[in-house]
């Protein structure tokens, strides 16, 4: 699949029980972050089971830009000789993040406290995303960032000459503002300190911390309050990217809503800020065991058995929406097979996402033959139990790779199939979607031409 290309439509039927072991790719928010620290250390750091989806060879590429050596040596495992924190040369040429938030995000954050210039885009989904919310700590630090109207890509940032520590209280739930501020803080003097009131997932400070950064966490009246001492001497590492929990959510779910399935999902992160769905999925009755629990590159995993199941809408916790924001698309396609309604608050985050996803899903669903409600901050599912949903519909991604895989995996226990207009951004976080749910034997085809 291409996440650039031309549009491909793809069609879901009802499916027969899945059955086998889904190895699903490397987590993406990791395999970001260990390229990037990859380039600000001093030394060479080695990467096994990266994500080699586009999102993250757009950032592999950037940080070649930025005068990183970083090489494929094979199937997920790759080298990067990085230039040392503040070494980032500047790009002769506009960096191309495609579709990734983070990227892009994480990227600009690393660059605005050395004083070079580079120019950011993406693609049309990207470009209508807002960067203000990173850009505006960013200039506390001494940048400047010039972008469209409403803080949107093309942007160019000029890193600041001078960087000056700085105290910021993230207004949003955002690890990626979050992360952006950090990775700008290691080239400022002094200590940068970031406070969020709500905890979200903390890969960058573990992450950091393996490379030898000075950071400390603390939880105060305040929040949880980040510290991080600048220009420090990062040290090369190994990295062994755990299995991304976003991308498991598929087949996981898809094995819960299809009658009969028995499915193995091996070496899934459990790491306690992303496992909000999997929490939420076993509330609502979901047969899941965590087995062989265990830590690998500093994160702890689990083999996840999977089996169909009688679920049952809940009210979701609305603190538990930093630790599934990704998931809850997916957790609406679920939610539709569930008896009773699904309530999901505190959801407004997904508004700003690849797209606005709780316009897509609830649009999607109501094509679908689902009852839904909407409300800015807010997505409810009147579940029609299992095998209930009347499927029929072709449904709008826009652009959103998400959205295309939860109308997929819906379609495997509708009654009816369901088309998506364009499955090819699903390339930007799971190019391996498409073969992997097959091989389980879900009937997932592209419209042929």
């Amino acid at each position: 699949m291409s996440g650039h290309g031309e549009p491909i439509p793809m069609t879901a039927t009802r499916s027969g029980p899945l059955r086998g072991t889904a190895e699903v790719p490397g987590d993406k928010s990791i395999s970001h972050r260990a390229l990037i620290l990859g380039a600000m250390a001093v030394g060479e750091t080695k990467v096994t089971g990266l994500l080699e989806g586009q999102d993250v060879l757009d950032t592999a590429k950037a940080m070649r830009a930025f005068g990183a050596e970083v090489t494929r040596h094979g199937a997920g495992r790759w080298s990067v000789h990085g230039v040392g924190v503040g070494g980032f040369a500047e790009p002769e040429d506009v960096i191309d993040c495609g579709n990734s938030g983070t990227g892009v995000r994480l990227i600009m954050g690393t660059m605005a406290t050395s004083p070079i210039t580079a120019t950011f885009t993406g693609d049309a989904s990207l470009r209508k995303r807002p960067m203000g919310r990173v850009t505006d700590p960013l200039t506390l630090f001494g940048a400047h960032a010039f972008g469209r109207q409403g803080g949107r890509l093309p942007m160019t940032v000029v890193g600041a000459a001078d960087p000056v520590p700085v105290r910021y209280v993230v207004p949003v739930p955002s690890a990626q503002v979050k992360s952006a501020v950090l990775l700008a803080g290691l080239n400022a003097p002094g200590q940068t300190v970031v406070i969020e009131k709500e905890p979200t997932r903390d890969h960058s400070e573990r992450m950091l911390r393996g490379f030898g950064a000075d950071l400390m966490v603390e939880k105060t009246a305040e929040g949880r309050v980040i510290t991080l001492t600048g220009q420090p001497e990062l040290r090369p590492q190994t990295v062994a990217v755990p299995r991304d929990p976003s991308s498991a959510a598929f087949p996981v779910c898809a094995a819960l809503i299809v009658e009969d399935s028995d499915i193995l999902v091996p070496g899934v992160s459990q790491n306690p800020t992303r496992n909000g769905l999997y929490t939420t999925l076993v509330e609502m009755g979901a047969d899941i065991e965590f087995l062989n629990l265990r830590e690998e590159g500093g994160e702890p995993v689990a083999d996840l058995r999977v089996r169909a199941s009688a679920l049952k809408g809940i009210k979701v916790p609305e603190a538990r929406a930093a630790s599934m924001i990704d998931e809850y698309p997916i957790l609406a396609a679920v939610a539709s097979f569930a008896e009773g309604r699904t309530v999901m608050r505190g959801v407004k985050e997904l508004r700003v996402k690849e797209s606005d996803r709780i316009d897509a899903m609830a649009r999607g669903l109501e094509a679908c033959g689902v009852r839904v409600e909407e409300q800015e901050d807010v997505l409810i599912v009147h579940g029609m139990g299992p095998g209930g949903v009347p499927g029929g519909a072709t449904v709008r991604t826009h652009l959103d790779h998400r959205i295309a895989m939860s109308f997929l995996i819906l379609g495997l226990a509708a009654k009816r199939p369901v088309s998506v207009d364009d499955g090819s951004p699903i390339a930007t976080s799971f190019p391996a979607f498409e073969s992997l749910m097959t091989g389980l034997g879900a009937p997932i085809a592209r419209a042929k031409r």
